[in-house]
């Protein structure tokens, strides 16, 4: 069992699959930061705003002020290094930084697809997808390789599998399957568009859309990975994610599973693509014969070199086996991690609680209205708050269905009311809720103090119950 463990973490592969992903990669978050700042998303959604809510232990992550510009600039300097492979693996590590920092100064911009990029970038700091078609490979013929361990191309589909599979397997519910929520709600509004509009308004459209994307989600890392299926399983990626692009507003998620799909695909695949790129120009320098074949796990680390034929009957060096582990708890949590919702009593959908890094895409249209009022708690006076005087629209659409929210934004309001000369703030909030197409009802208990409320990670008994059952995952 030891020697088929070592001759697969030490098997080589292509190279050339780890570098097209890394130039995609690079590439679209570059375009995806380009497109932030030219539409004035920096200003409008870290600079205007006077709270922002932090996640749960990243409290200390705040948006810069003007130097957030220059955050986002690092983080598309990161990105076009990172594509380019110039100083490759610090470029991964800023990279990952500088966008996952973004990604943690407001709860309220959180996306499924953000979460998956900091994810992939993380990977890329330990993968050695710059030692192939790569700036550092052409200025320094000593980091060129043309092989690198299977492994480090399997981490990434592994990645990619768990996304695909685990949104599969939230659609498994009744809202979705049965009732066909919440695609009858959105569908309908896409009826303007033309060849497919007209059809958008009929319910059966929305079961079909429904019961194939359980399906597709489920079974298309499967069909990827086995080789007579794997062109017509790309077609329907391709497919899915255009229509997607197309019905669904979502920026550049479409694009990177698109181009994160080709990973599956062979190295003659990628070879040809790197052919396009390299436009006739001269291949980097050929190492040694000496240096010349695989970059085995020991060579990650700079090691001595070591063969796939001598692993068979050598352990890995520790620093390699330490990686590995850290890689193995790694994709641990990323199995587990979406099952937390379990250990909370009520209705997922409802509360949210256990809801965000658990790969649950378009599951819900739930809409919210949250009117807030402060009370002095001497005099009894009460205020009535407008959220728009302290958060965006987007900010106020999103606290209105997330428990969460709510209390961080009590606790805000505690706290600049106090300053105002209130005594002891007392903060309550009459919130009304609707979920995939359900009567709007009220959402949390208007008697409690939100201010004396701790967000945590407990179940929140002030959430009052759903009074409905949907079954399924």
């Amino acid at each position: 069992m030891q020697s088929r463990l070592q001759r697969y973490f030490l098997a080589p592969t292509s190279a050339a699959p780890l570098a097209v992903f890394r130039i995609a990669f690079g590439g679209l978050v570059l375009a995806s930061v380009l497109r932030f700042w030219a539409k004035g998303w920096i200003e409008e959604l870290y600079l205007q705003p006077r709270f922002f809510f932090s996640y749960y232990g990243f409290e200390f992550v705040k948006p810069l002020g003007p130097y957030t510009y220059g955050l986002f600039a690092l983080c598309g300097l990161s990105a076009l290094l990172l594509a380019l492979g110039w100083w490759y693996r610090t470029a991964a590590v800023a990279l990952f930084l500088s966008f996952t920092y973004i990604e943690l100064m407001d709860k309220s911009t959180y996306l499924n697809h953000y979460y998956f990029v900091s994810l992939a970038a993380f990977l890329l700091i330990w993968l050695p997808a710059g030692t192939y078609f790569s700036v550092d490979a052409r200025r320094d013929p000593r980091r060129w390789h043309s092989q690198v361990p299977r492994w480090t191309l399997d981490a990434l589909r592994l990645l990619l599998g768990i996304v695909y599979f685990y949104a599969g397997l939230a659609k498994l519910n009744s809202d979705w399957l049965v009732q066909a929520m919440p695609l009858r709600i959105w569908l309908p509004a896409k009826n303007d568009l033309p060849l497919i509009g007209p059809l958008l308004s009929y319910p059966w459209v929305a079961y079909a859309f429904s019961w194939f994307g359980a399906f597709y989600d489920l079974t298309v890392p499967f069909f990827l990975l086995y080789r007579p299926t794997r062109l017509w399983a790309y077609a329907t990626v391709v497919v899915f994610h255009v229509l997607t692009a197309v019905l669904f507003p979502i920026g550049m998620f479409p694009y990177v599973m698109m181009v994160a799909a080709l990973i599956f695909f062979p190295a003659s695949l990628h070879e040809r693509i790197l052919n396009v790129l390299r436009s006739g120009k001269p291949h980097p320098p050929a190492p040694s014969p000496k240096e010349r074949g695989s970059l085995t796990t020991a060579r990650l680390n700079r090691q001595a070199p070591l063969s796939a034929g001598e692993g068979l009957g050598v352990r890995l060096p520790c620093p390699q086996l330490l990686l590995l582990y850290g890689l193995g708890v790694f994709f641990v949590v990323q199995l587990l991690l979406p099952f937390r919702y379990l250990l909370y009593p009520n209705e997922l959908l409802w509360t949210e609680e256990g809801y965000r890094f658990s790969w649950r895409v378009m599951l819900m249209e739930k809409m919210g209205n949250v009117q807030f009022k402060v009370v002095d708690g001497v005099t009894g006076q009460i205020r009535m708050v407008n959220n728009r005087d302290h958060l965006s629209i987007l900010q106020e659409k999103m606290m209105g269905t997330q428990p969460d929210m709510m209390v961080q934004f009590a606790h805000y309001l505690r706290d600049y009311y106090a300053a105002m000369g209130v005594h002891s703030p007392q903060v309550y909030a009459d919130a009304y809720v609707s979920l995939n197409g359900r009567l709007g009802k009220a959402y949390i208990d208007p008697t409690v103090d939100l201010a004396r409320q701790q967000d945590d990670l407990r179940p929140k008994s002030w959430i009052l119950p759903f009074d409905d059952e949907i079954s399924g995952l």
